[in-house]
């Protein structure tokens, strides 16, 4: 029996444009247009774990950490 593991990266630039102060009409386009990525991916997510995909949404710089947890997660409810 295996186990599927979906990781998605979250783009930092995204984070970062979807925090920001618009100043200009441009500036609230691609503040808006960050945000609706941001969800987008994390409705993706939300729809796999209903259909029993297991996933990890992380930077690249916590990959490691927030893999290792999703495996101990999976160990601790006996999936693996």
């Amino acid at each position: 029996m295996h186990v599927l593991v979906v990781i998605f990266f979250e783009n930092t630039e995204i984070d970062k444009t979807a925090a920001m102060e618009p100043k200009h009409v441009r500036d609230i386009y691609l503040k808006t247009f960050a945000e609706k990525y941001k969800m987008d991916k994390k409705k993706i997510a939300l729809e796999l774990r209903k259909n029993a995909i297991q996933t990890v949404l992380t930077t690249p710089e916590k990959l490691s950490i927030d893999t290792i947890n999703k495996y101990l997660e999976l160990k601790a409810r006996g999936i693996i």
